[in-house]
C-alpha cells in the first residue's frame, strides 16, 4: 500500500483501524476528527471509540468513520467495550493516555499493532503522580508505536520504556497555509476591541483552563507592573477551572487589568482583536493558542517549555516560566516596539507554513500504519 493511498489492491479487504479518545481536549478531538476524514477518502475503514458526547462535538460519523460509545472511565465495561470494537481491528491507534491504558487493557495479549499518540502530559501530585507514572510505562511498553506531539514527549516515551517512540506530524486541523500577514488596521476590531473594554488601549489575550498550571498567578502578578503602562493594557483569559475564584479576588484586590471571560467559542475573533497573545503555561506540547496566533499575525509571548520553542522558532518572545517580571519586561518592549510586532507577524506566517498540513498529517500516520499491517496483509 502506498501511504497515499490505501485502497486496497488486487481485491484485498480494506484496512480496518480503531481510533479511541477518551473524550479528550479541543486539539486532541479534532485531531482524530481531522484524521478519520482523511483516512476514510483514502479507503481506509475507520471505527472511533469514543463517548457521545465528544461524537456530537466532533462529528466522526460526518466525516464517514463508524462511533461506538466507549465512557471514558476505565472500569470492566468500558474494556469489555473497547475489547469487542477492537476484535477484526488490523490496527488500533488510541490518542491519549487514559485512552491508550484502557486500550492497553482491552487488547491484552493480541497481536493486533497499538499505535498510541501522546499529545500533552499530565501533571499530578502525591498518590496520584505515581499512579501517572505507572500508567505512561504500562501504555509506553505496550504500544508497538508511540508518536508524540513534540521532541519532549517522544523523549519521555523512550525513557518510559516505548520500543519505537517517534515525532508525529500533528496540524492544527482546518488551517490552511497563510497566504498573507493580517493587517492590523482590520475594521472589524474596533467592535471586539470595544465589547471587551478595550477601546484606546492595548489588548493582550490568554487562553487557559484556570488550573495551577497554565501561569495565571504569574499573569496576574505581571499585569501589576503593566498598571504602570500608558495606556494601560487590558488582559483577557477566556478559560474556566478551580481557581476562577481566587483569581477573580486578586483582580478585585488589587484592581488588576484583568477580566476572566470563561469558556467561548470566538477565539479566532478574540484574536483578531488582540495586539499581543499571552501563552503562560508550565508545559504545553503543541498550544492551540500558540498556532491559532501564528495563523492569525497576532504576537505572541510565551514561556520556554515543552514543545513550545520547536513549535514557533524564532517567531515569538519566549520568557522563563513562572518569571513574572520577564513576562512583563517582553510585553512592555513588544507594546513599545511596533518594528518588533511587525516582524514577528511576517516570521509567524513562515513559521505557520512550515508545519504539516491535513494532508500531511494524515499521509504521515497511514504510512506508519502501512509499515505496521503490511506484513499481516501479504
Amino acid at each position: 500500500m502506498s501511504p497515499l493511498s490505501s485502497n486496497a489492491p488486487h481485491g484485498r479487504p480494506p484496512l480496518r483501524t480503531v481510533q479511541v479518545l477518551g473524550g479528550g481536549n479541543a486539539g486532541s478531538g479534532a485531531h482524530v476528527r481531522s484524521l478519520a476524514a482523511g483516512l476514510v477518502a483514502r479507503g481506509v475503514r475507520v471505527t472511533v471509540c469514543a463517548p457521545t458526547e465528544a461524537d456530537r462535538t466532533y462529528d466522526f460519523t460526518g466525516a464517514g468513520a463508524g462511533h461506538i460509545h466507549v465512557p471514558r472511565s476505565s472500569d470492566p465495561s468500558s474494556v469489555t467495550a473497547l475489547r469487542a470494537a477492537c476484535a477484526d481491528a488490523d490496527l488500533v491507534h488510541a490518542h491519549g493516555l487514559h485512552a491508550s491504558f484502557r486500550t492497553a487493557l482491552a487488547l491484552g495479549g493480541r497481536p493486533t499493532p497499538l499505535v498510541v499518540t501522546w499529545h500533552n502530559r499530565s501533571y499530578a501530585e502525591g498518590a496520584r503522580a505515581q499512579l501517572l507514572r505507572m500508567l505512561e510505562r504500562r501504555v509506553a511498553r505496550s504500544a508497538t508505536v508511540v508518536l508524540g506531539a513534540s521532541p519532549d514527549l517522544v523523549d519521555r516515551a523512550r525513557r518510559t520504556g516505548a520500543r519505537d517512540a517517534r515525532l508525529a506530524a500533528v496540524t492544527l486541523p482546518g488551517r490552511p497555509r497563510p497566504a498573507a500577514v493580517p493587517d492590523e488596521r482590520d475594521p472589524r476590531r474596533p467592535k471586539a476591541r470595544a465589547e471587551l473594554g478595550a477601546t484606546g488601549r492595548p489588548l493582550l489575550l490568554a487562553v487557559g483552563a484556570l488550573d495551577r498550571h497554565r501561569g495565571h498567578e504569574t499573569l496576574l502578578d505581571a499585569a501589576r507592573a503593566w498598571r504602570n503602562l500608558d495606556p494601560v493594557p487590558l488582559v483577557a483569559v477566556v478559560g474556566e477551572g478551580p481557581l476562577r475564584p481566587v483569581l477573580q479576588r486578586r483582580i478585585e484586590a488589587e484592581e488588576l487589568p484583568v477580566r476572566l471571560l470563561g469558556d467561548r467559542d470566538d477565539l479566532p475573533a478574540l484574536l483578531g482583536a488582540a495586539d499581543l497573545a499571552l501563552l503562560t503555561g508550565r508545559w504545553e506540547s503543541r498550544p492551540v493558542l500558540a498556532q491559532e496566533a501564528l495563523y492569525a499575525g497576532v504576537p505572541l509571548v510565551a514561556t520556554r517549555v515543552g514543545g513550545v520553542p520547536d513549535l514557533v522558532g524564532d517567531a515569538a518572545e519566549l520568557v522563563p516560566y513562572g518569571d513574572p517580571s520577564a513576562l512583563a519586561t517582553a510585553v512592555g518592549r513588544l507594546l513599545a516596539d511596533p518594528a518588533r510586532r511587525e516582524l514577528l507577524r511576517e516570521r509567524g506566517g513562515r513559521q505557520a507554513a512550515s508545519w504539516p498540513t491535513d494532508e500531511e498529517t494524515v499521509a504521515h500516520v497511514l504510512s506508519v500504519y502501512d509499515e505496521l499491517t503490511q506484513p499481516l496483509i501479504l
